[in-house]
């Protein structure tokens, strides 16, 4: 694939070139091409390195799903082709939704908004279908998504632990914080486009 590639938020979003909202997005220029700059650098960069693709696709479908974004975790479910790996990740992704954020903050006057909440971890019986690398793949992204506050040096280390490179954790930590954007700005999107089409009725 090549830079040429569809404007994702666009393909996800189901937004038609020439639409209303293709022309909303094209006002806000720069930010639409950081966003596909970013999607393109993370998910068809030249090397893939030490963080591989299907590993990548995995992750954005668990966290896509995370989010309740069906369509976006399904678009890159689709990636995996008929790896094993879908069943299980649709599994775990089952498994770990909840609501949050939560977690507890440094002891003192914030700590009155401490919550808790799930501690995911993969189920012995996917581990060995998603491997160590991945399986610590998906903890910690669960972590940076539902408890952020609650990340700590023994979390990096459980990756490093896993087989992670340090330049891969900086990767699998930016690909995590696009898909919470990339599934805001397809919801945001949409729910745009409903308003204008009942609007346009």
């Amino acid at each position: 694939m090549s830079a040429d590639t569809k404007d994702i938020i666009n393909l996800l979003a189901g937004i038609e070139p020439g639409s209303s909202l293709d022309a909303i997005r094209e006002r806000r220029l720069q930010a639409r091409e950081n966003a596909q700059k970013s999607y393109l650098a993370l998910f068809e960069p030249a090397d893939f390195g030490a963080f591989a693709a299907a590993e990548r696709y995995a992750v954005a479908a668990f966290v896509a799903g995370l989010h309740g974004e069906g369509n976006v975790g399904n678009f890159y479910l689709a990636k995996l082709d008929r790896s094993p790996l879908v069943e299980a990740l649709k599994a775990e992704t089952g498994q770990a939704k909840t609501s949050g954020p939560y977690g507890a903050f440094p002891p003192g006057p914030l700590s009155v908004e401490d919550t808790t909440g799930l501690i995911y971890r993969v189920a012995g019986d996917h581990k060995t279908v998603l491997g160590a690398k991945l399986t610590a793949a998906l903890e910690h992204a669960h972590l940076l998504v539902f408890r952020p506050r609650d990340a700590a040096a023994g979390d990096l280390k459980a990756l490093l632990d896993a087989t992670w490179s340090t330049s891969a954790i900086v990767t699998l930590s930016q690909l995590v914080a696009f898909l919470s954007f990339q599934v805001r700005a397809v919801a945001g999107l949409r729910a745009l486009g409903a308003s204008l089409a009942t609007k346009a009725d």
